[in-house]
């Protein structure tokens, strides 16, 4: 099989790359990416085929998607934040850019993965998010999202595509960057932890999330590839954890074996107070899958970080 990631030289898509190059039933690899925030030294060492190029392009897509038997589309403008700063510019990469995709995958209808978010949930009260919830995102970042995997359903009912649109919790991991104002908190966390610099938490520090570490993410991927798995509704890609801010701040002291400190930041606007995925679906289709949990994800991101900054100490000696 010869697989299409759109985004792959991003955080997840490279850890991706990484994974799939591994099994003997994949052929090929190509990375479509436009590099707005991969980053291309993430896969130069994979042996994957790169294009330089964006999902907004169908003169670059289709091409591409003609030669896939498994397109997993990664490719997204990331951050709630974000998204309140430049709400057009989200909706055109990740509504308009999905819809672009699944357009190119209508004439050869590959196998299509997708990456929804659990923002979709939004102001959903219950704790325990399920996939047959009503959906009330509150930033446009998680409405683009949504739009996702509507498209996605809509191209499965419409025209016969096979695809499976999973929504992604907190996914954190070695490669995630940090020292932007749009970083997640865990490359923040640990960031700020190596350089001896309190931890900036926004609010009290007790919203809670479901942190995914990123080979548990592509696990699962593989799998949904290699099985080409498909459902016809939004599936929680993580494993039902419920960790506030101020238990992270714990763990990622007990990794580092020293005591860290805080410093507390007006809330976020659009910040969802909880969320836990339900898992009942997700190991329904993977029945065998076994997360990672937090206190070993954390210690091989903070390896990572540790030899990334180490290097990046030297380059500049």
């Amino acid at each position: 099989m010869r697989i299409l990631i759109t985004g792959g030289a991003g955080f997840i898509g490279a850890n991706l790359c990484d994974a799939l190059r591994r099994r003997p039933e994949v052929a090929g690899i190509t990375v479509l990416d436009d590099l707005s925030s991969g980053r291309l030294h993430n896969i130069d060492h994979l042996g994957v085929d790169f294009v330089l190029g964006s999902i907004l392009d169908p003169d670059v897509l289709r091409p591409l998607v003609s030669d896939a038997t498994t397109v997993i589309h990664l490719a997204a403008r990331a951050s709630v934040p974000r998204s309140l700063d430049d709400p057009l510019a989200t909706h055109a990469v990740n509504a308009t850019g999905t819809l672009q995709v699944l357009e190119a995958c209508r004439a050869t209808r590959p196998h299509v993965i997708l990456a929804s978010s659990s923002s979709v949930y939004g102001a959903c009260r219950e704790r325990l998010k399920h996939e047959d919830l009503p959906t009330r995102p509150l930033s446009p970042y998680g409405v683009s999202k949504l739009a996702t995997e509507a498209y996605a359903l809509a191209y499965a009912e419409s025209f016969g595509l096979p695809v499976l649109p999973f929504r992604f919790f907190n996914v954190y991991g070695p490669l995630q960057p940090a020292g932007h104002a749009y970083a997640a908190v865990i490359p923040t966390f640990v960031s700020a932890a190596l350089d001896g610099r309190p931890l900036p938490v926004h609010g009290d520090g007790r919203q809670s999330r479901d942190f995914t570490y990123v080979g548990s993410v592509t696990d699962v991927l593989v799998q949904a590839a290699l099985q080409r798995v498909t459902s016809d509704k939004p599936v929680n890609l993580a494993f039902g954890t419920r960790v506030s801010l101020l238990e992270l701040k714990d763990v990622l002291a007990e990794v580092l074996g020293r005591r860290i400190d805080t410093t507390f930041l007006p809330p976020r606007a659009s910040d969802i107070r909880e969320s836990q995925a339900s898992t009942r679906l997700l190991r329904h289709l993977f029945p065998g899958v076994r997360p990672m949990t937090l206190a070993d994800g954390l210690r091989m991101t903070v390896t990572w970080f540790d030899q990334a900054m180490s290097s990046q100490s030297a380059s500049h000696m």
